[in-house]
């Protein structure tokens, strides 16, 4: 055979395991489990660029590798199909996002496939079919009918709570539930109306309906999560977004705050995502009180982590969206507050927190009393106030906090010093100091102050102790039709289930995907959009899930994707469990990673499933730059000069697309190609040639720095693409895509190739006996390469491999006990050429059902040790010695050496110190 066709191999080998179903993961309790999994992408209409495929490489390996150990594994993959992207396209063409969604599979498909992943494409799974999410709409369902038992530490069925009512009323429960839930007795619950039963469970459930300040974004006709938002505009458009309240359905995750910031310890994940969780849920021990107002039958509620500086408060801050601030205001301050609101509110929660050189405020005029010492107070509004964490109310102590200190010193109100400290240089924590001017606190250190503080609000009931947390309740719909239908309809204005029989409830067809002109969501378009019952026609919910409800049980349904009678089967989610391996972005901290923590634990308190966390180990891979390329244009002419010497002349850059540059090396013709203006283009070249300059930015169509992975596959290959992508640096770490490297790549798996092939291109390997220096060449690759896969060190395993065959190849070895078992390491990132070579050794099975070769220590033993001889400090020759040899025998050879005896001049050396294996030092 000729030269390494690797087009025809790798074609070869894609089809070979897509119609031989070679990576079909079927339960099997012989064997050990490994459930490897990538993030399942968006699938968009650009298509994957060099990027996108680096995590999936990764998983690959590990997951080949796995296999090779003796592991039964699951590795799938599927998409996330429902989305804005094909929401909005779909508006501004009309063409149907269902079509759109299934082009872009299609082509995502295709470009994976080409790259040789060992996926099971046999459970694929798309969040958009309607089998897919009559499930996610069923766990919904479970949501709706679960309650959160404190006692219990967990969810439990609606039914078993109204079972109590029944009984004995609420008086007893302890569950988790609205602030405003009323008390009752059992014959009173009994006497409610079906309305007001319904009205209080939901008040309990673990999804319900409820009046929230959301982001809404008019632009994309929806409401968008926190993580959606920046800088006031939506990060998809970017258009502008806007607070409001809105009727909402929301899903209960903070009764779950404790266990999710609890079982972080039982997962290996990166650091910095635990962090964001921490920080995300924001745990806070501290007290919460009221504070009386002038004026007013109104009570104002604040959480505080330090009751224990109480004296030192002098105003309160409400957030601009606090429902009492339009009561609170008076006459002579209302166009200055209204005026305030409606700028402070539409700023993102994110952008008010992190703002803090921007100080803004307005004061309602009205005043609060401190219970404590019976002060009066002023009441402000403060955008650095968040409605959503805690009341929504702040007690402000500006002595003792930078961000109060900074309102109040801008805005000329009191700064009283309550704890002893110096404040030269303004505000100080004070934790752990003596309390001063603080009445019955004085002279207290500050736990016990805080202490006898909670001591005296819960005596007069005006407060309690108390543990907060930053985390909100989950906003679970969104206003537009490319998402899931919520399985709900309305009675009387309450939301009722529809049953489960009729799952799915699927999306109806509609004339425009944009809101109808009543403002209701484009699923308000749909003809007869109501539900059948006994009792009439209702109507359905307009409102679909948010892009995170899809993606929040993905990895379950992997298990058992086919099962029509549970979203997985038992047998399937007890043998594969949690995932092994989960590769993805870190940007997905406190959105999807937390959600399907959230929705795992619910499915293991209901029973549904035996784990309680889904991802066992995770690593965030870095991101792949694009590294632009850079022509210069003579200024008023369509001359270019090249980079070398364009500081001669007076030149602008122009970014050009990398796809026409070779090693900073500009294809000229097709640059004169690649627009009509360019046609006629002059150059000013160096040495004949043009040379592009080079800068390392953000990959973007807009910079024309996309590679695409098929353009690179055509060229190169897979298995290059493959090597190359994991050889350009660790896989957790942010590094530029350079082609300049990946020649080297593409002639070591053709000097590999060459191993295996006589001068004649004839395959042609021995079966001779192997050298120690062959076997020692073979052994250390085998262990370095098991070492850098079991701790996530790709890139190292690479340049094993090169110098492993640079060694064989001085060697010239052709021999099947050292080339067959180096086939075999190398399969899990170079599978196509692997496979080809594995079947020209004979082997009628595919190489992924061979067994990974184990390093043997007698082979990778040195036999000698090359000494540095150093003479007074400075080294003067280096020495050969065998390791067997004394120290005696070590200094003996050392002195001998014809370089040594040059530098001792004749000499007796005062001292030879001998560290065998190590070095020989000699004084003189």
């Amino acid at each position: 055979m000729s030269a390494y066709n690797f087009r025809e191999v790798e074609q070869k080998w894609q089809s070979f395991w897509e119609s031989s179903q070679q990576f079909q993961a079927r339960v099997d309790p012989s064997k050990p489990k490994f459930y490897s999994l990538d993030m399942f992408p968006y699938p968009s209409g650009a298509g994957l660029h060099v990027g996108h495929p680096l995590g999936y490489i990764a998983s690959d390996i590990v997951t080949r590798y796995k296999r090779l150990k003796g592991y039964n594994v699951l590795h799938p993959m599927g998409y996330d199909s429902f989305g804005l992207p094909a929401e909005q396209y779909a508006i501004q063409t009309g063409q149907h996002p269902a079509i759109t969604t299934e082009q872009n599979i299609a082509r995502y498909t295709e470009q994976l496939k080409r790259i040789g992943f060992a996926f099971d494409w046999s459970k694929e799974v798309r969040t958009s079919n309607p089998d897919y999410y009559r499930w996610t709409q069923w766990i919904f369902m479970q949501l709706f009918d679960s309650y959160y038992d404190n006692d219990e530490n967990k969810a439990k069925e609606i039914a078993s709570l109204v079972a109590e009512f029944e009984k004995a009323g609420n008086s007893k429960v302890n569950a988790i539930c609205d602030e405003d839930t009323p008390s009752f007795s059992a014959s009173e619950w009994t006497g409610f109306t079906e309305e007001q039963q319904q009205q209080i469970l939901l008040k309990y459930r673990l999804t319900f309906l409820a009046e929230t300040t959301v982001n809404w974004c008019p632009e994309l006709g929806t409401v968008l999560s926190n993580d959606e938002v920046k800088d006031g505009f939506s990060e998809r458009g970017g258009h502008p977004v806007e607070r409001k309240k809105m009727k909402q359905w929301s899903m209960r995750i903070t009764a779950y705050a404790e266990r999710l910031l609890q079982d972080l310890e039982k997962v290996s994940w990166p650091e910095p995502v635990k962090e964001m969780q921490r920080n995300w849920i924001g745990r806070s021990i501290g007290a919460e009180m009221i504070f009386e107002v002038e004026g007013h039958d109104l009570q104002i509620k604040v959480f505080t982590t330090r009751i224990d500086t109480i004296y030192g408060v002098t105003y309160l801050a409400l957030a601009p969206e606090h429902e009492w601030v339009a009561q609170l205001t008076t006459a002579d301050q209302e166009e200055e507050v209204a005026d305030y609101v409606s700028t402070a509110k539409n700023r993102s929660e994110r952008d008010r927190m992190s703002d803090v050189k921007t100080i803004s405020g307005a004061f309602t005029g009205s005043y609060a009393i401190n219970p404590f010492n019976g002060e009066k107070i002023q009441i402000w509004v403060a955008d650095y106030v968040l409605a959503g964490y805690g009341t929504g109310a702040v007690m402000a102590v500006p002595a003792h906090d930078e961000r109060d200190f900074n309102f109040a010193n801008h805005f000329g109100l009191e700064i009283r010093q309550v704890i002893e400290g110096d404040m030269e240089n303004g505000s100080f924590p004070g934790k752990g100091g003596t309390i001063m001017n603080s009445g019955m606190l004085d002279g207290l250190q500050m736990q016990d102050a805080m202490n006898k503080a909670i001591a005296f609000l819960e005596e007069n009931r005006i407060g309690k102790g108390k543990i907060q947390y930053r985390m909100r309740d989950a906003i679970f719909t969104r206003q537009r039709y490319w998402g899931e239908p919520l399985p709900v309809y309305f009675k009387n204005d309450l939301p009722y289930l529809i049953a489960e029989k009729d799952l799915p409830l699927v999306l109806p067809d509609v004339d425009k995907f944009l809101p109808t002109e009543d403002g209701d969501p484009p699923l308000g378009r749909a003809k007869d959009w109501t539900y059948s019952t006994e009792e009439g026609d209702f109507p359905l919910e307009k409102s679909t899930m948010p892009g995170w409800a899809g993606s929040s049980w993905y990895f379950f349904r992997y298990m058992d994707p086919s099962n029509q009678f549970r979203f997985v089967g038992e047998e399937a989610e007890k043998y594969w469990g949690a995932v092994d391996l989960y590769i993805g972005g870190a940007e997905h901290a406190t959105g999807h990673l937390l959600y399907s923590r959230f929705w795992t634990k619910f499915l293991s308190d209901r029973g549904f499933v035996s784990i309680e966390e889904p991802f066992q180990k995770m690593i965030n891979q870095g991101m792949i730059q694009g590294r632009s390329n850079f022509v210069y244009r003579q200024k008023g002419a369509n001359t270019f000069v090249s980079a070398g010497v364009k500081d001669t002349y007076d030149t602008t850059p122009m970014h050009v697309d990398v796809n026409i540059v070779y090693n900073d090396q500009l294809d000229i013709e097709a640059f004169k190609s690649w627009r009509p203006d360019l046609a006629d283009a002059q150059f000013i070249l160096e040495d004949g040639k043009y040379f592009c300059g080079v800068e390392v930015e953000k990959m973007s169509k807009s910079k024309y720095n996309v590679v695409n992975p098929d353009d690179v596959i055509e060229r190169y290959g897979a298995d290059t693409l493959r090597l190359y992508e994991m050889f350009l640096g660790p896989l957790e770490q942010f590094k530029p895509w350079n082609t300049n490297g990946i020649d080297g790549v593409s002639k070591f798996l053709k000097k590999m190739w060459r191993l295996f092939h006589d001068a004649g291109d004839e395959f042609h390997v021995s079966d001779a006996e192997p050298t120690k220096e062959e076997l020692k060449a073979l052994h250390k690759a085998i262990k370095k390469v098991e070492e850098d896969i079991e701790k996530y060190s790709f890139n190292t395993s690479v340049s094993t491999f090169m110098i492993c065959i640079n060694e064989l190849s001085a060697l010239k070895c052709t021999k099947r006990a050292i080339l067959e078992p180096f086939l075999i390491i190398l399969s899990p990132y170079a599978p196509h050429i692997a496979e080809e070579l594995w079947q020209k050794l004979g082997h009628d099975t595919s190489i992924i059902y061979s067994e990974y070769p184990k390093a043997e220590e007698k082979y990778l033993a040195e036999e000698a040790h090359e000494y540095p001889v150093s003479i007074n400090g400075k080294m003067r020759a280096k020495v050969s010695l065998s390791l067997a040899l004394s120290k005696e025998a070590i200094e003996t050879e050392a002195l001998a050496n014809e370089t040594v005896q040059k530098w001792l001049e004749g000499k007796t050396p005062k001292k030879v110190i001998v560290i065998p294996g190590k070095i020989v030092n000699i004084v003189l």
